[in-house]
């Protein structure tokens, strides 16, 4: 914008500059051209006294001599002969003009301009005695008619040119104060961008600018007045799980001490510190000030986690005769992301393994390194995923009852706050194969990351706009929660099983009587009271 002030303001004066400075350039030639000429015209004036007094040549040459143009041999005088005896024709001086041009000013009886070689002659008729006409002829140089225009067009070229610097610089100084207003506009919406939430803009400028800051700061106030309010109601929700969780424990408590009941405790205490790390971080980021960056995360080993979560999830692959291949975690691979946030990316890759395939599909996690990044694959023998773009974004996956849809934006998030991604293609199975980069530099990269991602969003939550969700459970893939009491549950990772009171696991859960099935379920929600149950995170062996 500055720039282009710049140069509409020098347009403008260039123009003006131009419409003023060559009419008057012109005009100063002209009016040098008539000085010269005036002069010329004087001249000839003086020698008519000397002319009407005598037509003799040794006077008429004293009195052209006794002039500065007659010595310098300007001055030419043509006397013509007469009828009366004695009157001759008289030649004073060196004259430049021809004969035809001489006849015609006598006869004319006015003055008369003839170009010359060198300049211009003024032929001047004069009358003398005998009813003669005389001529004098001045001659004037080329460089008198331009004399001192060279100079005043300098002068003209040098005023125009200061007064385009001036209105360049006057420009440039208006432009420069529109601009720094927009610039720390531009650059505040940049930083709330990345999640500086306490950036604000400073109301000065033009009226638009500061109208635009008002809003603008106004808008900053309310995202953060959102996400506080979203952050205790993360909390708050988080907290309200507690009262069926405990009745959840207590319930797995008394399943005794077989193989099933140890998977059911150990799921519904993974599920306690789940919420414990969920509400302690909303308390965390709340109590931090406005703007302030997260603490660079300390990391975690990619190949530890993955042993973890394949050994969590291998006993309902082992139940639901799923072949299960695990490859490349025999070398460790730090990458900057917390071990939780890392744990529960996996989790949603296995389990939409578990939840969008048949029993008996089989599936195979990979880990590659490939210097910069860490690369994790999880594919499977599946039919695969319709619509990768719908499984990536936010609440809009295949979805299904017991899915929110979140699961995969799970990871795509976890992969994009490294500076990485995640792609979605056909693997060599047959089914679905899901990409995750995470890339190992935090810099640069990662800000790149978090600037997709909130394009990203911004583009999905658009088309989420219009989408509807499945029923009763959402639409996504990947975490495995299901409603308490909603007559409806995922049934062995991925099917559905509808009851009084809606089960997780083979038959497994706490109905209206609270026995066990076959089997138990993991943690993914749980709730209590008549048809309570979790949902399927970790399938439990068979009784």
């Amino acid at each position: 914008m500055r720039w282009a002030l710049v140069k509409v303001c020098l347009a403008v004066t260039v123009m003006v500059v131009v419409a003023f400075a060559v009419p008057l350039g012109l005009v100063v030639k002209e009016m040098a051209r008539d000085r010269a000429l005036t002069n010329a015209e004087r001249i000839a004036a003086g020698i008519g006294p000397a002319l009407a007094i005598t037509t003799d040549a040794e006077q008429l040459e004293r009195a052209v001599g006794s002039t500065e143009a007659g010595a310098g041999g300007r001055i030419a005088v043509h006397v013509p002969r007469g009828s009366a005896e004695g009157m001759s024709a008289v030649r004073i001086g060196e004259p430049r003009a021809g004969a035809a041009d001489v006849e015609r000013a006598s006869g004319a009886g006015t003055s008369l301009l003839v170009s010359v070689p060198g300049g211009h002659a003024l032929l001047q008729p004069i009358a003398v005695e005998g009813d003669r006409v005389a001529v004098v002829e001045v001659f004037v140089p080329a460089a008198e008619l331009t004399e001192g225009v060279a100079l005043a067009w300098l002068v003209l070229a040098g005023v125009g040119l200061a007064l385009i610097a001036g209105s360049v610089a006057v420009a440039d100084r208006l432009g420069t104060r529109m601009v720094r207003p927009a610039r720390r506009l531009a650059g505040a919406a940049h930083d709330l961008g990345e999640g500086k939430l306490g950036v604000r803009v400073e109301e000065s400028g033009p009226s638009e600018l500061r109208s635009a800051a008002v809003a603008f700061n106004s808008m900053a106030d309310q995202v953060a007045l959102l996400l506080a309010n979203e952050r205790e109601l993360a909390a708050d929700l988080s907290h309200r799980l507690r009262t069926p969780l405990t009745v959840l424990r207590l319930n797995a408590a008394s399943l005794g001490e077989s193989g099933a009941a140890e998977q059911t405790r150990q799921a519904v205490a993974q599920l306690e510190r789940e919420i414990d790390q969920i509400i302690a971080t909303v308390r965390e980021q709340r109590g931090r000030p406005a703007g302030q960056q997260a603490a660079a995360v300390a990391g975690c080993d990619v190949s530890a986690v993955i042993r973890e979560r394949m050994e969590f999830w291998s006993a309902l692959a082992e139940d639901e005769r799923r072949s299960a291949r695990l490859a490349g975690v025999d070398r460790p691979a730090q990458v900057p992301v917390a071990r939780a946030e890392l744990a529960a990316a996996i989790d949603a890759l296995i389990g939409n393994v578990f939840r969008h395939t048949p029993e008996g599909t089989g599936f195979s996690v990979d880990v590659h390194h490939a210097g910069d990044a860490v690369i994790v694959l999880a594919s499977d023998a599946g039919p695969g995923i319709r619509d990768p773009e719908a499984a990536l974004a936010r609440g809009q996956g295949q979805g299904g009852p017991g899915s929110t849809g979140l699961g995969l934006d799970i990871v795509r998030r976890v992969a994009e706050s490294t500076g990485g991604d995640v792609r979605i293609g056909r693997s060599v199975l047959g089914g679905a194969e899901i990409r995750l980069w995470l890339a190992l530099r935090t810099g640069p990269a990662a800000a790149d990351g978090e600037r997709r991602r909130q394009r990203h969003r911004v583009v999905r939550r658009r088309r989420g706009r219009a989408a509807e969700g499945p029923a009763g459970g959402g639409a996504g893939d990947g975490d495995g929660t299901a409603a308490p009491g909603a007559g409806r549950g995922t049934g062995k990772g991925g099917g559905t099983r509808t009851g009084k009171g809606g089960g997780a696991g083979k038959g497994g859960g706490a109905g209206r009587g609270a026995g066990t099935g076959k089997g138990g379920a993991g943690g993914g929600a749980a709730g209590a009271g008549p048809g309570a149950a979790a949902g399927a995170g970790a399938g439990a062996r068979r009784a």
